[in-house]
C-alpha cells in the first residue's frame, strides 16, 4: 500500500534547544517550535490566532549545529517526517505524542541579523548543495521542489502586502494582517512552557 510521510514547518523556537549525547554515541537535539494560523471568525468578525506547538528531534551533526547556533525566539524552517512516541509516565500511565524527526533544518534570519549573517543551512549534503537563491530572509535552493514552492508563496505574499499597504495604510489594517499571515504566520515570541513531553530514549530510531 502506498504511503507518504513528509512535513515542512516554519516557526519560532519557544525555548533554547535541549541537547543530549546518548549512550550509543549519537547526538540528539530537541527543538520546540510554535507555528501560527490566523483566520477570521465568521460569527464575530474578529481575527483569531491559532497556535500549534511542535517538538522536533534533530540528530547527528545537525544536532550539534542547532545546539550551537539556535536559541529561544529564532525562526527555523524544518523539513522531515512525522513520528509517534509512546512512553510510560511517572504514574505508570501509557502516554503518546506526535513529534517530527528533522531531515533538514534551515536557520532563518531575524531582522537584526539580516545585515550581518547569511542563513545557515544544515543537511547531510551541505557540501554538495548548488548555490542557493535568496528569498526575503531565506537562503533557498530553486532546484528543490519544496523550496521552489516556498519562493513562489513568498513572492505572492509580498505582492499582497504591497497591495494592502497602498490600499488600507491609513484606515484599515485588517487586509494587511491577513496578507502578512500568508507568509506562514510566524507566531509572536512569548513565554511558553512545555510540560507534557516524553524523555529522550536511547533506542529511538535514527
Amino acid at each position: 500500500m502506498a504511503s507518504y510521510n513528509r512535513i515542512v514547518l516554519i516557526g519560532n523556537l519557544t525555548r533554547d534547544p535541549e541537547h543530549k549525547q546518548l549512550t550509543s554515541g549519537q547526538a540528539v537535539c530537541r527543538l520546540s517550535i510554535a507555528t501560527n494560523r490566523q483566520f477570521k471568525n465568521r460569527q464575530t468578525g474578529s481575527m483569531v490566532q491559532e497556535v500549534c506547538y511542535i517538538d522536533i528531534d534533530v540528530w547527528g551533526a545537525q544536532a550539534e549545529s542547532c545546539r550551537q547556533y539556535l536559541q529561544k525566539g529564532r525562526s527555523v524552517l524544518v523539513e522531515g517526517r512525522l513520528k509517534l512516541d509512546n512512553w510510560q509516565d511517572q504514574t505508570g500511565a501509557q502516554r503518546s505524542k506526535h513529534s517530527v524527526v528533522a531531515d533538514r533544518v534551515v536557520f532563518l534570519q531575524s531582522g537584526k541579523e539580516a545585515g550581518d549573517l547569511n542563513s545557515d543551512v544544515m543537511d547531510d549534503e551541505l557540501s554538495d548543495q548548488p548555490q542557493s537563491l535568496r528569498g526575503g530572509d531565506l537562503m533557498l535552493n530553486p532546484n528543490n521542489k519544496v523550496e521552489k514552492d516556498l519562493l513562489d508563496q513568498l513572492a505572492k505574499a509580498e505582492k499582497k502586502v504591497k497591495a494592502a499597504r497602498s490600499a488600507k495604510e491609513s484606515t484599515n489594517t485588517e487586509g494587511l494582517s491577513e496578507a502578512l499571515s500568508n507568509v506562514f504566520g510566524q507566531p509572536k515570541t512569548g513565554e511558553i512552557d512545555f510540560k507534557d513531553q516524553p524523555p529522550f530514549e536511547d533506542e529511538l530510531p535514527f
